[in-house]
């Protein structure tokens, strides 16, 4: 370290950046290897960090901490259950009917496009070739729609392994939940005391308030949608609501999300996939500028150019469960640089010592 600080800084950093790629591609690959079981533990620690959050509420009304946790671990098997038993059947059956329809939805989308070339073909002050567009589009839709549905009936293949592995993530939930604090003490303690302490008041913060805010942002989207398709009679209203609500779980999911819906139901009716993403992007309006700053207020505080560099690290790192975490986890990453910057971490430091003395 001594040698290292005599060197210039410009020096130092050009040194220090092939160690911190090389622990990157290490870190990457390890990951890689040791999937899904990855994928389970971090699954379990967010789930244990969301259920501590009602855990503690009822704590601090006085409830007995063993009585308050056997009491949200009823609630969220009696959800869980019902879900299982209530909406999963009905998401199985509608992706099995979209799976059926889907060629029907595509004969029609081709009908509808002809009809618009037919139109195209009038027009003479027309500036571009529409008609050789719109084919070479519909022709790509076509094919990953056709595939789509292929990855569909392999996921219900699949099922058996998610389930294995979703078993193993709720015992390993509630094995955190019950003895998660001495764990964390455990690990803390490698720690200095005054960073430690920080460190685990950052990572409560950002993780436990960013998935609550999201999943609660991601329900009331879907259930909003859902009873709006119901009640406008759109076709697997069920499905497509639920795919939107979970989508905008990801930052920036949301548009992808109403967008793949929208263009689902344009192939069948082009009108009703108008009615549709109008729809839905009202709600996800209404959600965004009135439900949300009440929730997560400006939690991340994150630049966008740095929310989309984290969001690709972490699909890099861990595809899917990547994207959920880069966000919270890079938010923390942001705190913890301030805190060691305006010095914060130091005159904690500072003031233990005094109390010490």
């Amino acid at each position: 370290m001594e040698i290292t600080n005599k060197l210039p800084r410009w020096l130092s950093w050009s040194l220090a950046f092939p160690i911190i790629i090389i622990n990157g591609w290490l870190l990457i690959q390890v990951v890689k290897y040791f999937q899904p079981l990855v994928s389970v533990i971090t699954i379990a620690i967010l789930l244990s960090f969301v259920l501590n959050y009602p855990i503690q509420f009822f704590y601090n009304r006085g409830v007995p901490r063993l009585l308050a946790i056997l009491g949200v671990l009823l609630i969220a098997v009696i959800i869980l259950g019902a879900i299982g038993v209530i909406l999963i059947p009905l998401i199985f059956q509608q992706l099995n009917e979209l799976a059926n329809i889907l060629p029907a939805w595509i004969d029609s989308g081709k009908e509808q496009l002809q009809a618009f070339l037919n139109w195209a073909a009038t027009q003479q002050d027309l500036p571009v070739n529409v008609a050789g567009i719109a084919t070479q589009l519909v022709e790509k839709v076509s094919n990953q729609f056709q595939s789509f549905t292929g990855k569909i009936l392999g996921f219900a293949f699949d099922t058996i392994g998610v389930l294995l592995n979703l078993v193993l993530t709720l015992v390993l939930t509630i094995y955190l939940i019950l003895n998660g604090e001495k764990l964390w003490d455990g690990i803390y303690q490698w720690f200095p005391v005054h960073i430690g302490k920080k460190v685990r008041e950052l990572l409560r913060e950002d993780f436990q308030n960013y998935f609550i805010g999201q999943v609660t942002l991601g329900s009331t989207l879907a259930i909003t949608v859902t009873l709006a398709f119901v009640a406008l009679r759109i076709p697997l209203a069920l499905l497509f609501g639920i795919a939107i609500g979970f989508f905008s779980l990801f930052p920036f999911g949301t548009g992808i999300g109403i967008g793949i819906v929208s263009l689902l139901v344009t192939l069948e009716n082009f009108w009703e996939g108008v009615e549709v993403a109008a729809i839905a992007v009202t709600l996800d309006q209404i959600n965004a500028n009135i439900v949300a700053p009440r929730l997560l207020g400006n939690l991340t505080g994150l630049n966008p150019a740095w929310v989309i560099i984290s969001l690709l690290i972490g699909a890099k790192l861990g595809g899917v469960l990547g994207l959920l975490v880069a966000i919270p986890f890079a938010s923390f990453i942001k705190d913890i640089a301030e805190s060691w910057k305006v010095g914060e971490l130091k005159k904690v430091e500072d003031g233990e010592g005094l109390e010490m003395n």
